[in-house]
């Protein structure tokens, strides 16, 4: 099993896991009802923390939920804990192997809260620790770039939510979200051309706003565990509060811009960046007037919400970083320095 094999099964996993996990999230759902908890406290590391970051934006679009990350060295290194009143502490986990994410949980636990793992190993310290478990069923992920759990991990938090909200529509939308995914897979091809033109890069940020700030994050990640390349996120306002100082020619800006309420500040930012530092614009988009903007359009099918699109852009971003990766010669299955599983505390 090679990172692309992986790339290509991630419709079959989402929709195995919308069709699975379905009735346990019922149950979880009616569990949490009959529970007092105000804010949602996430500890996760990695991948799995920005997978964190697209739940911030779902639980407070569609549950109205203050969201809080969690700071792990709190608990393993200074050992002055906060007081947890009012929370539903997440952990998201892939390998559910991550010490500090399971302290984090188990403190929670202590103190009385209510707690709910998200991981691929249910069998896990994480899946031990926690009340309730949402299990990805993404089978074993051989490659160190996590892809399928990433984007499963993104499915079980949007489906978790729209069971909360009781908002049958969104669940409807998200059942026709594998076969968009499955739509980005057949343009293997127009990512890889893409790929190919940018070959030579070694730096770049990427830029996203709203939903797709997890996605700006992810590709970065993507980026430089893979193609080593110096790819630093940030969300458009944060990128125009000084690091725009760093944009040449020479210099790419990376963009996720996708239809929706963000989209006319997004497109404010590509035109000020193309015209005022003449920026190389990659960007990935179902909107035709971004993918004018852009010396590289990476086009997106048009048909998912705002709120479900990063599950679909994750995996353009990943084909786009597995060809570029193989562009410039390296591979894709052994980055250096990196291991599957990496346990911190």
């Amino acid at each position: 099993m090679t990172l692309r094999s992986e790339i290509l099964e991630q419709p079959e996993v989402i929709r195995g896991l919308l069709e699975r996990e379905r009735s346990n999230l019922e149950s979880i759902v009616r569990a949490l009802k009959g529970m007092d908890f105000q804010y949602v406290y996430l500890a996760a590391r990695g991948t799995s923390d920005n997978a964190g970051r697209y739940a911030e934006y779902v639980f407070g679009s569609l549950n109205h939920l203050p969201f809080a990350l969690a700071t792990p060295s709190l608990f393993t290194r200074y050992h002055q804990v906060p007081r947890l009143e009012g929370a539903l502490a997440l952990g998201i986990s892939q390998s559910g192997q991550s010490p500090d994410v399971v302290a984090v949980l188990a403190e929670a636990r202590r103190q009385g809260r209510p707690t709910l793992a998200i991981t691929n190993r249910p069998d896990s310290p994480i899946g031990r620790t926690a009340d309730f478990v949402i299990n990805l069923g993404a089978g074993e992920e051989r490659a160190v770039a996590a892809t399928k759990t990433y984007t499963a991990s993104l499915a079980a938090v949007a489906l978790l939510a729209a069971l909360l909200s009781g908002d049958q529509s969104a669940l409807d939308r998200l059942g026709a979200i594998p076969g968009e995914v499955d739509q980005v897979l057949s343009r293997e091809a127009h990512y890889r051309e893409a790929a190919q033109r940018m070959a030579s890069m070694e730096r770049c940020v990427v830029l996203g706003r709203g939903y797709h700030y997890a996605t700006a994050f992810e590709w970065a990640l993507k980026m430089k565990e893979m193609a080593y390349v110096l790819a630093d996120p940030y969300s458009p306002a944060d990128f125009m509060h000084g690091p725009v100082a760093l944009i040449d020619r020479t210099f790419p800006v990376l963009a996720v811009a996708t239809r929706g309420d963000v989209m006319d500040s997004m497109l404010e930012v590509l035109e000020s960046v193309q015209r005022d530092q003449q920026a190389r614009l990659v960007v990935l988009s179902d909107d035709p007037r971004a993918l004018r903007l852009a010396e590289v359009p990476l086009e997106l099918p048009g048909a998912a919400p705002e709120w479900l699109a990063p599950i679909v852009a994750a995996v353009a971003g990943q084909l786009f970083s597995y060809h570029l990766t193989l562009e410039k010669g390296l591979n894709p299955e052994t980055p250096r320095s990196i291991h599957k599983v990496t346990e911190t505390e």
